[in-house]
């Protein structure tokens, strides 16, 4: 009785009469602006919460190390 509306995800560039390469270059750039890989990165494996915020406080700490090593008066 009623159509259910689907919602498509996905990238898409038209080609048209542009060559191949530049279309390519031109969705690689769109799939890097959406995050699209770094989530599917993410989604990869599993982390726990607990060993997200130890890999974020690893991360700031050695953030900290670099930021005392260049500003040494």
């Amino acid at each position: 009785m009623f159509k259910k509306k689907t919602k498509r995800f996905g990238l898409k560039v038209e080609c048209g009469d542009m060559p191949f390469e530049k279309a390519l270059r031109l969705f690689r750039k769109k799939v890097d602006d959406s995050g699209l890989l770094k989530e599917v990165k993410e989604r990869q494996q599993y982390v726990k919460p607990a060993e997200e915020r130890k890999l974020a406080r690893g991360r700031a700490v050695k953030r900290w190390k670099k930021y005392l090593r260049t500003t040494k008066i």
